[in-house]
């Protein structure tokens, strides 16, 4: 018999509330990641997964509940968090080269210093992503998909504990989208992971389990998980419409050889694995 594998908690949501104004987006939500996993949060657009994003990166404050990143809340806990967002603003007549873009990940707020050890993390950053050899190109005259990787080596060279992804296959053509997916394998197993997506399709072997934004009948959403089987499809584990409506609590809730206790990561379930 497979005794079940427990890991350390990377990130915890714990009776999370928000509202903007009268509008609830969030209410009671609850929901951990263990560190090494790969997770991917679902959900149309106007679900509330760029309300999850802000408050995990300190963008809003919760109105209720706790956020819990890496064993520490607040700042502490997202210093440690890399985010790749779907679009970069950039100035195109700025001439940067793609080492410079990388190297922002190491700028440091009381040290203008770029030591031994900032250049080879970059380095290191841009071997990842497989873009060591246009290093000292323009960043202007880059691929959408190449540009990605570029922001994702940005976060990289921060050496983050929980790398969060914000749609990372928009605009991106095939070629990048299947580099950018053998990047996070190599990369899964010691980094967390967290891909916010509404792209069903990038839902694949590679994800542990699947976060889904699903709505409650005061307006509000919440998170429900599901499980992946191993010999499965991750995909099917998606809900459709018309199986869960109002039917938030329907959960599915298990990891490859792990165990998620109780009612999974409700503020009701005190029995969290650590």
């Amino acid at each position: 018999m497979m005794h079940p594998i427990e890991r350390n908690i990377a990130l915890r949501f714990d009776g999370v509330s928000f509202a903007y104004g009268e509008v609830p987006v969030l209410e009671k939500t609850g929901f951990h990641i263990h560190q090494g996993e790969c997770i991917a949060l679902v959900g149309p657009n106007g679900s509330g997964k760029t309300t999850v994003l802000k408050l995990l990166l300190g963008l809003e404050k919760p109105q209720a509940g706790t956020i819990e990143i890496l064993g520490e809340r607040g700042a502490p806990g997202r210093d440690r968090v890399g985010y790749v967002p779907q679009q970069a603003v950039f100035d195109r007549a700025f001439p940067i080269v793609v080492r410079e873009v990388v190297k922002m990940g190491r700028l440091h707020p009381f040290s203008r210093k770029y030591s031994a050890e900032d250049k080879a993390a970059v380095a290191a950053a841009l071997e990842q992503v497989e873009m060591t050899d246009l290093a000292g190109r323009p960043y202007t005259s880059l691929s959408g998909g190449q540009r990605r990787r570029v922001l994702v080596a940005r976060a990289l060279a921060a050496k983050p504990g929980i790398l969060v992804l914000d749609e990372p296959t928009a605009n991106m053509d095939a070629e990048s989208e299947e580099r950018l997916f053998t990047t996070l394998s190599k990369l899964k197993g010691n980094t967390t992971i967290l891909i916010v997506t509404h792209d069903q399709d990038f839902v694949s072997s590679l994800t542990d389990r699947v976060l889904c934004m699903g709505s409650r009948e005061n307006g509000s959403h919440g998170i429900v998980q599901h499980r992946i089987e191993a010999s499965g499809n991750p995909a099917d584990a998606l809900p459709r419409e018309h199986e869960h409506g109002n039917g938030y609590f329907h959960e599915n809730r298990v990891i490859h050889g792990e165990s998620i206790p109780g009612n999974a990561c409700s503020s009701e379930s005190e029995d969290y694995p650590t």
